[in-house]
């Protein structure tokens, strides 16, 4: 487990672009934290270190936004998701074991999380508003 701490946005966007670096075809990563904590702005540093040269913003409503870099990249917001069946309908199984890399904000609303993910956790500090963030790889029984 890696920690560290981030005093601004733009730290957070390069801690993510070292995060991004070390990914390869396949990786998982999820993104926690409470709402505000920094899971999009980390998930820019993420997907920008992938070659992705588009605006990253949250894909709170969407659900789902899909870039081009040198792998595929899927950031992905379940927030909003209220059961299972929804995520089957988005095709979320593809998406997950296609090859490229998935970005996960709010992975706990999967009815079934991957057996190996990389963890990031931010947590906001008060009364700085600086940013902890952990590193660390899950990994659990493979999935059914």
């Amino acid at each position: 487990m890696n920690s560290h701490r981030c005093s601004s946005p733009e730290e957070t966007i390069s801690f993510g672009r070292g995060v991004g670096a070390s990914l390869t075809a396949g990786d998982i990563v999820s993104l926690e934290g409470s709402l505000g904590a920094g899971k999009t702005t980390m998930a820019k540093g993420i997907i920008e270190a992938l070659g992705v040269a588009e605006t990253v913003t949250s894909p709170t409503f969407t659900i789902i936004s899909e870039y081009s870099g040198r792998l595929p990249v899927y950031h992905m917001d379940l927030y909003r998701i209220e059961d299972g069946e929804e995520l089957i309908h988005l095709g979320i199984d593809e998406i997950l074991y296609a090859g490229g890399i998935s970005i996960i904000e709010w992975i706990d609303r999967l009815p079934e999380l991957p057996s190996r993910y990389l963890r990031v956790l931010l947590e906001v500090v008060q009364p700085s508003g600086d940013r902890i963030v952990t590193v660390e790889t899950i990994e659990g029984p493979s999935p059914s």
